[in-house]
């Protein structure tokens, strides 16, 4: 077992903390997407709207907005493995008070099932700001040449997690796990295709307290200044720093974007291709196993020889071209493969699946390019603090993004959020250029993260 009073030193040890960490992010993100599946039909079980839906989603991303920076300038101030452990044991809390939503209702009427799930969903989106706090922890532990690599490996994580939860959130909600829960659980402890899934992904957030505890050292850092928490001081601070005021910007618009379009996603899918649920849920999985190979692997080597910030200019042009091709994917792929089929595939599908690819790998060069051009902007001491702002501007972006894109969608016409998404990221590129963070020394490309 790790000693609690270790530290990372920078000639020791760091392949060992970054695989520990991202095993930690990997389990978060893997409990996180145990819930997906059910958070739609959990809440139409209480006789309630998709807006109610929309609105706990909303909420999520609400709350980590507020905590994001908070997470971030505590874990400079006290520490990462603190922050961590305590955001983790908290959202243990908050999943287990999720499953029992059902329970309450059935005691003390509907309004306070549906209270009982915006408070589990509030606590574990302001624990959600973790995140931030695991960045901090790669960036303290990476060289700066080879900080994308590390940060991509998060990203590769965070697909991972969404690759794997869903897929075992429909498992914990299918009858045959049920009913074998029901068999041995307690007569207190409810076991339904709601609790099931929320219970599982507390038992995760234990086990990633537990691993945090055993196996992750405190990094070897300089530590910032005790200050008191300002959520919108901070926010004041970012846009006042030349450096780092394009980079927050691009967060913001990127996240209210990229989430609008997620939303939008799958009722397209289901209109135009006539695709179901679990259709869609394939289509999800691969953009999610792309984002894996991207992140994990394809982003860390182009970083060893490109710089950050043409990273993220490539990844905002790809995206641009993935969301304007999009929502018309039916009439490109007639238009230029006519009645050719290929590996199975129809045209209209074949092209689908070109736009997400391009989906997916610009959207993992913007995120890893820009949240690596954020480390290298901000100062060793406020690491965690730079990192709180920019997953905070993200979260106020989920929060914004899916409600406009949504009633874009069902009000005016369907291609017009894709298209909007397109517009927004034609403004990351123009703030990209604005980005004035020193360029990243190019390191060996057959060398590996150290």
């Amino acid at each position: 077992m790790q000693d609690p009073r270790a530290v990372v030193r920078p000639a020791a040890g760091r392949r060992r903390a970054l695989f520990a960490v991202l095993v930690i992010v990997f389990i978060d993100l893997l409990g996180f997407g145990v819930v997906i599946p059910i958070l739609p039909f959990y809440v139409r079980d209480f006789g309630a709207s998709d807006v109610v839906y929309g609105l706990l989603a909303a909420s999520y991303s609400l709350m980590q907005f507020v905590f994001a920076p908070l997470l971030g300038q505590l874990s400079d101030s006290r520490g990462r493995r603190p922050v961590l452990m305590i955001s983790l044991a908290a959202n243990a809390v908050a999943w287990t008070v999720f499953g029992l939503g059902g329970e309450v209702a059935a005691t003390a009427g509907t309004t306070a099932g549906l209270a009982t799930l915006f408070l589990a969903r509030m606590l574990a989106g302001a624990m959600g700001g973790n995140i931030a706090t695991a960045q901090a922890y790669i960036a303290d532990v990476t060289p700066a040449d080879r900080r994308a690599g590390a940060l991509g490996l998060v990203g590769a994580a965070f697909g991972l997690g969404f690759v794997f939860g869903p897929a075992l959130g429909s498992v914990l909600a299918s009858d045959g796990a049920v009913a074998g829960a029901a068999a041995v659980f307690p007569e207190f402890l409810p076991a339904t295709r709601f609790s099931l899934p929320s219970f599982g992904a507390a038992l995760l957030s234990l086990v990633a307290f537990t691993a945090t505890w055993a196996f992750l050292p405190e990094p070897d850092r300089r530590a910032g200044p005790a200050r008191r928490p300002r959520v919108i001081g901070q926010f004041v601070e970012a846009f006042r720093d030349a450096t780092l005021r394009p980079l927050v910007a691009a967060f913001l618009v990127a996240s209210v974007a990229f989430s609008g379009i997620q939303i939008a996603f799958i009722p397209y899918v289901a209109d135009v291709y006539g695709y179901d649920a679990s259709q869609a849920g394939l289509l999800l999985t691969y953009v999610g196993a792309l984002a894996v190979f991207n992140q994990g692997v394809l982003v860390g080597r182009l970083a060893r020889r490109v710089p950050a910030r043409r990273l993220a200019i490539a990844g905002a042009v790809l995206l641009v071209v993935a969301l304007g091709a999009f929502p018309f994917s039916p009439e490109i792929g007639r238009a230029f493969l006519g009645d050719v089929r290929i590996l199975g595939f129809g045209p209209r599908v074949v092209a689908l699946l070109g736009a997400l690819t391009l989906l997916s790998l610009g959207n993992s060069l913007l995120t890893v390019a820009l949240t690596t051009l954020v480390s290298l902007a901000a100062s060793a001491d406020r690491q965690g603090s730079a990192f709180g702002v920019t997953q905070g501007a993200g979260s106020l972006g989920r929060t914004v993004g899916p409600p406009i894109m949504t009633a874009l969608y069902a009000v005016v016409v369907y291609w017009s959020p894709f298209v909007l998404g397109a517009l927004l990221t034609v403004g990351i590129v123009a703030l990209l250029t604005t980005v004035t963070v020193a360029e990243v020394p190019v390191g060996d490309p057959a060398e590996s993260v150290d």
